[in-house]
């Protein structure tokens, strides 16, 4: 009787783990994970002085990853920066003229200035002289003179206005003829300016840097190597989310749609599985003759669609590797 019931449970255990395993192998669909590699090409051309990053090291965007010799351009942008200055040396400064005018100008304000104050006072005696005429206590001749004196202060004091309006006429003919000057060689140097900008910006393709934020997957060229433009320097892709490919037919459309969360396995050992969570980003709206290398839950199916699957990494996820998947998700 002992012997039964130890048969029996030993007959269950193995229906249960049989039955178990069975579960997990009905996956819906096979596929194998991809990311986006992106191949950094050099934009310069030298000899590669600094290349210290590795194969699997983890890389951010905008990160310099190499450095190309660019000495022959710092060179062409000094010379260049010096035929600026020379040409900025030619530039005519109106100001030490335009001072010596100003100063001519308050002078010629000032006695425009003390000939009013003087021509203030002569009339007040040319009134005082007109009334003492009209009293007969003063003579024709004074009043003569008194308004001969008045005439001649109104003829300076409008020469000393007419000086300052000249002096202003001639500042501003100044500042114009320079600024003629000044226009024809800023016409040479901004070609010159616009040449060290090109500079600069060769010399920043010196620096190769990571376009994106992740690991650096191989490496093209070593630090001492000669390298041109369009040469690959380093592969990069981001692994922190990697996308499993796969194919469905036609009839398992029905089961997916964009957002879904599927449940993706890997292998863990040879009876285990490691379970991750996925999500569809994108589902092909045309389908294609099944790919000699994907098995899809109908091999013989002739017509597929290829479907990608979001997966978080948590470092296990390789390209290349075959991953399992089941619809029924959450």
């Amino acid at each position: 009787m002992k012997n039964t019931i130890n048969f029996f449970l030993l007959g269950t255990a193995v229906i249960f783990m049989f039955g178990c395993q069975a579960e997990v192998d009905q996956f819906d669909v096979t596929g194998t994970f991809e990311a986006t590699e992106i191949i950094v090409s050099s934009e310069a051309t030298g000899k590669i002085m600094i290349f210290e990053a590795e194969e699997g090291a983890i890389l951010k965007q905008g990160q310099s990853v190499a450095v190309i010799d660019a000495l022959n351009l710092e060179l062409q942008k000094a010379q260049v920066e010096a035929s600026m200055d020379a040409v900025s040396q030619k530039q005519n400064d109106p100001g030490p003229q335009i001072r010596v005018l100003e100063e001519q100008i308050q002078s010629a304000h000032a006695q425009v200035v003390t000939l009013e104050a003087q021509l203030d006072v002569l009339e007040i005696e040319q009134a005082r002289v007109e009334n003492l005429l009209k009293a007969e206590a003063a003579t024709q001749r004074q009043m003569d003179d008194i308004n001969g004196k008045v005439r001649i202060l109104n003829k300076q004091i409008a020469a000393a206005e007419t000086q300052e309006v000249v002096l202003n006429a001639q500042i501003r003919a100044a500042r114009q003829s320079v600024a003629i000057q000044n226009r024809g060689i800023t016409s040479e140097k901004n070609p010159l300016s616009k040449q060290v900008a090109f500079i600069d910006n060769q010399i920043d393709k010196a620096r190769v840097i990571s376009p994106v934020n992740g690991t650096l997957l191989t490496k093209y060229a070593e630090a001492g190597e000669f390298t041109a433009i369009g040469k690959p320097m380093f592969k990069v892709a981001d692994l922190s989310q990697i996308i499993l490919r796969a194919y469905i037919t036609g009839d398992q459309l029905g089961q997916i749609r964009l957002g879904q969360q599927v449940e993706v396995f890997i292998d863990e050992s040879k009876e285990d599985y490691k379970k991750y969570t996925g999500e569809i980003t994108w589902v092909s709206d045309k389908a294609e003759f099944t790919p000699k290398t994907i098995q899809t839950k109908n091999e013989r199916a002739n017509l597929v669609y290829a479907i990608k699957i979001a997966v978080p990494n948590d470092g296990y996820l390789k390209i290349g590797m075959y991953g399992e998947v089941r619809f029924k998700g959450e």
